[in-house]
């Protein structure tokens, strides 16, 4: 069944409450998805060439500040960390395949979820409500965000297969219903050379737009060419480093509703997750139609 939430704080100075309005709208959505949750989260960006690595490992406990040495020894650089439980943020200046591959060999119990300039991307197992206290969701600070709580149904239940999902840099989606040609999406990019770290059906719908986008279609022609590819029921949420966008499929069976004011705009599948947000009374509330974009830029 699955749970989507997603919020963009139109007004810079209410962006130090992301985090307390977007977490209980993803913990509102727990019933729909007690598996699994996790949380993109748009922060100011780094600085110069440097970019920030989300990572997670598959067996706490995990000595962060050991590894953090290590890393810095081993690779020449400096960095910046910040840390919770399983999870933990890297910001420095090393290219993403260097580090991927230096996990690799060293420590393959680190995976590396995301990486980009403001993208900040946490999820595990667990009831939402756990996830977000374990990993201080209720203290983010940021632009935008999008969530997901997950009832698995095609695939393991773990952080990998959690969602968000992400490729290339600064761009995830959130994702509920199914992809039933997931696997022919898949065949094709790995015959393009386009790496996977899972099974999960939304990872091939993830990867196949960043690969559009890569190839020159901005995001909108890229969802729109999806139509034809993309076999299934869905709704998406779709973040960048700028902008905020929800696509239903030609038949929009899966639930979503939107709410707009001049202080933010917020999507989730069910009304309830948007019914503690300040100023909802007054908010413009709509339901995505079938095969329209709806976009909405910081």
């Amino acid at each position: 069944m699955c749970g989507i939430v997603g919020l963009l704080i139109k007004d810079p100075s209410q962006r130090e409450r992301l985090g307390e309005l977007v977490t209980p709208m993803l913990v509102a959505m727990g019933e729909r998805g007690p598996d699994s949750a996790g949380l993109a989260v748009f922060e100011s960006q780094t600085a110069a060439n440097s970019r920030r690595f989300s990572l997670f490992c598959d067996s706490p406990p995990i000595d962060w500040p050991a590894l953090a040495k290590r890393i810095e020894a081993e690779l020449g650089i400096r960095s910046r960390w910040k840390t919770s439980a399983a999870s933990a943020e890297l910001v420095a200046d090393v290219s993403r395949d260097a580090l991927r591959a230096w996990l690799a060999a060293n420590v393959p119990g680190i995976h590396l979820l995301a990486v980009g300039k403001s993208m900040r991307l946490v999820k595990d197992e667990g009831h939402p409500r756990e996830i977000a206290e374990r990993y201080g969701f209720g203290r983010l600070a940021g632009s935008h965000a999008v969530g997901h709580t997950r009832m698995a149904t095609e695939s393991a239940v773990s952080p990998l297969h959690a969602h968000p999902f992400s490729a290339g840099e600064d761009f995830c989606l959130v994702h509920n219903g199914s992809f039933s040609n997931h696997h022919m999406i898949r065949r094709k990019l790995q015959r393009k050379g386009i790496r996977f770290e899972t099974d999960n059906d939304t990872e091939a719908a993830c990867r196949f737009l960043e690969w559009r986008m890569r190839e020159g279609d901005p995001l909108e022609t890229a969802i729109e060419r999806s139509f034809a590819e993309l076999d299934g029921f869905y709704t998406l949420v779709i973040a960048t480093l700028d902008s905020l966008v929800v696509v239903r499929d030609a038949f929009a069976c899966k639930p979503a509703v939107a709410a707009e004011t001049d202080a933010y705009v917020a999507v989730a599948s069910e009304y309830r997750s948007l019914a503690h947000l300040p100023g909802i009374e007054q908010a413009t509330l709509f339901e995505p139609q079938p095969e329209r974009i709806y976009a909405w830029n910081v």
